[in-house]
């Protein structure tokens, strides 16, 4: 599998955004120049990011949407479905609960793991919440192929560290820490502070 770079999947994810929009529009085709105008980057862009997974659209004709959608898609793997497991269920754990465009996306949440006494056993929509002493068991019960850790710094490692043994080989961190984890799994990072402090330095050098 060859390499692409985190920005070009970002930016495939956007153009999946913006062709679903227009479809809803009944919208047929659209250009590279019309997507770059849309989505904030040069239509050279657009193709580049294109052609590292074939040849789309004709010249002078533009992108059909609809079949431009769906490859996009197949690329993401927006074509299958993934069950996912949330590990911490606070604030941002029945945030992500509720958001509903997972479940649109094709990542259904099929577990709920914490380490409160007095979370463990209550449900929440139609899930029970399961303790994390018996992650492993879990995890491989529930087929979880992506996990979402939303626990305190402290504790984020040594979730990763459990889950990763089990065999997860995607996570997506909220925790405001770097994970360790072993060759072979992706982490993505969710750190909202960070984006916060990115906003205030623009707006201090402004």
């Amino acid at each position: 599998m060859k390499k692409i770079s985190d920005s070009t999947i970002n930016r495939l994810s956007k153009y999946f955004r913006t062709l679903e929009r227009l479809k809803a529009k009944h919208i047929e085709t659209i250009s590279s120049d019309e997507i770059a105008e849309i989505d904030g980057v040069t239509s050279a862009q657009v193709r580049k990011d294109l052609s590292f997974f074939g040849t789309f659209g004709k010249r002078g004709l533009g992108y059909n949407i609809e079949d431009l959608k769906n490859i996009i898609g197949k690329i993401l793997g927006l074509n299958k479905q993934w069950n996912v497991g949330i590990i911490g269920v606070g604030n941002i754990g029945m945030a992500l609960i509720d958001y509903a465009e997972f479940k649109k996306r094709g990542f259904q949440i099929k577990l709920l793991l914490d380490s409160d006494e007095n979370k463990i056993g209550k449900h929440v929509k139609n899930l029970e919440i399961k303790s994390f002493s018996e992650a492993i068991t879990h995890l491989k019960k529930e087929n979880i192929q992506i996990v979402v850790i939303a626990v305190p710094a402290s504790a984020a490692q040594n979730v990763a560290d459990v889950v990763t043994s089990a065999g997860i080989g995607a996570v997506l961190n909220f925790a405001p820490l770097n994970l360790k984890t072993p060759d072979g799994v992706m982490v993505k990072n969710e750190n909202m502070s960070i984006e916060l402090e990115a906003l205030s330095y623009f707006l201090t050098n402004k």
